[in-house]
């Protein structure tokens, strides 16, 4: 019981560590947008400037 209760507690932690993470990269580009703009996970494959083999209707030309 006391393994099968640390294993949802550890997969609830890595759950709640990656929406932490993504909240502190949101404001990390929010605050320096000289750096580009924030690549969103709902356009697919991600970066389509740097040729990562992205279809063309995948990547959105209008800056965010």
């Amino acid at each position: 019981m006391a393994t099968y209760l640390a294993a949802i507690g550890l997969i609830f932690a890595i759950l709640m560590g990656g929406i932490l993470v993504q909240r502190l990269y949101r404001r990390f580009a929010r605050r320096h947008p000289e750096l580009g703009p924030f690549r969103d996970e709902e356009n697919g494959c991600g970066t389509c400037s740097a040729g990562s083999g992205c279809s063309s209707s995948s990547c959105s030309t209008n800056p965010r």
